[in-house]
């Protein structure tokens, strides 16, 4: 069987003793209260098979060394215990239907590892975070996801004006992916209708958190709800319940408002701020960041996905504070009409000039910077696809001169999907374990430190 860190082969049945299940435990007292009932049963009914038991087992005993004897009668013993347990919770559960048996035990296993894994707060939108989260969720189970609510296009913006929600999309891109059976969820969640007045162009995903949040009278309650239903690993929070709005002033002075127009607009942005401009945090936001063990910003549009949720008054200061290791996941490609020519420095001062508009403290005179490390890709097709060209978009280049300046660890690994097309998207997998992995080895040298 093969986990997300480690490999384990043993046989399937054997790992209903692996440790950490808290399954021993219950076993031995099953065992000790099926003795005691057989004696019970034995005095009150005046039963002798105790004689008949040691007779039996003295005739045995002449044949087969008393030894090998024991120990084929422990293992018979166990083995017709443990499938008699299964059998009897997969009859209760009724779960044979559902899924194989001979993986229920892998399934406990996992489940109770993720149990005891890291916190982790990931903080963006868009498709980067939801992307981020499906391979986070093979970590742990301790995931809160804080998702921007500056959306006011397509789907989620008609919602938005015609219901008086918040836009749904990025939470519901969250919620599929953070599901336990991410791959019909987001098929479902993810539909497109194509055709239907008021139907077209909303997605079921969308419309499903809509008559939640009709039916438990708000979003944050509709969100949870939803989760209750979906089985979904980890939560999923808005930064904000209020009906925040971007804004963008430009190079030349201009103002853009709504997330939908700003990259659009074809003009470098100078800054962003949100309409109403103290908009405040949902009741979980600071408290999941405060406890959180580790807090990762992005991947995603960097104006339009992470640095909003930067803008809730209390976040930015709650992250500089937060005892966590703190991670920023850089773009691949630049994005037209947000990040044109950026740098991957350029990308972490308009993080960090925002955090102190926010209410952190100034990056510039900081002796630690507001997070530990930036990770960045190393590797790209060799066929890159030609439609990036065609749009202006590039690699991000990596100026480590500019990125040691600011304080920052540079951690650099393959997070590209492999594929033939030239296409690049972030791996899951390879992206949560790029984080995990630096994570760990900051943790043990921590240790380590502590230790000395």
């Amino acid at each position: 069987m093969k986990f997300f860190n480690s490999k384990v082969k043993m046989p399937k049945d054997a790992i209903w003793l692996v440790p950490g299940l808290r399954i021993k435990r219950w076993f031995a007292l099953i065992i000790i209260g099926s003795v005691l009932a057989a004696i019970g049963i034995t005095l009150l009914f005046k039963l002798e098979p105790i004689y008949f038991i040691v007779s039996t087992a003295k005739k045995i005993f002449h044949i087969v060394p008393a030894e090998l004897a024991g120990l084929v009668f422990i293992a018979c013993g166990a083995f017709i215990f443990i499938q008699a347990w299964k059998k009897t919770n997969f009859s209760m559960l009724d779960l044979n239907g559902a899924r194989e048996q001979k993986t229920m035990g892998e399934t406990l296993y996992r489940k109770m590892k993720l149990n005891h894994g890291p916190k982790i707060v990931a903080i963006g939108g868009g498709t980067g975070l939801s992307t981020m989260l499906r391979g986070i969720k093979k970590i742990t189970n301790n995931i809160t996801a804080i998702v921007t609510v500056g959306d006011d296009g397509g789907s989620s913006g008609r919602l938005r004006q015609e219901m008086g929600i918040l836009p749904p999309g990025d939470i519901r891109n969250c919620i599929a992916a953070l599901a336990d059976d991410d791959d019909i969820v987001t098929q479902l969640f993810q539909y497109r209708f194509k055709t239907g007045e008021g139907l077209e162009g909303h997605s079921f995903g969308n419309l499903f958190i809509t008559a939640m949040s009709a039916i438990c009278g708000d979003m944050i309650s509709a969100i949870k709800e939803s989760a209750k239903v979906l089985l979904i690993r980890g939560r999923v929070i808005p930064a904000t319940t209020d009906d925040m709005r971007l804004v963008a002033r430009m190079e030349d002075g201009s103002i853009v408002k709504g997330e939908s127009q700003i990259p659009e607009s074809g003009k470098k942005i100078i800054e962003l701020f949100c309409e109403p401009e103290a908009c405040k945090p949902s009741n979980d936001v600071i408290e999941a960041i405060n406890g959180a063990d580790l807090i990762i910003l992005g991947p995603g549009s960097l104006y339009t996905s992470i640095i909003p949720n930067l803008l809730v008054k209390g976040v930015s200061e709650a992250i500089e504070h937060a005892k966590a290791k703190k991670i920023y996941v850089c773009n691949i490609m630049t994005q037209p009409g947000e990040t044109d020519n950026y740098s991957v420095s350029d990308h972490i001062k308009a993080i960090f000039e925002h955090m102190a508009k926010s209410g952190a403290s100034d990056y510039k005179i900081l002796e630690k910077p507001l997070v530990d490390a930036v990770l960045v890709n190393n590797q790209l097709p060799n066929n890159l696809a030609k439609k990036y060209e065609e749009k202006d978009s590039l690699p991000v280049e990596l100026d480590t001169g500019e990125i040691k300046k600011l304080g920052l660890e540079i951690v650099t690994s393959k997070l590209i999907e492999d594929n033939k097309d030239g296409f690049v998207r972030h791996s899951p997998s390879r992206l949560a374990k790029s984080i995990y992995y630096w994570f760990k080895k900051n943790e043990k040298n921590r240790k380590k430190d502590t230790k000395n």
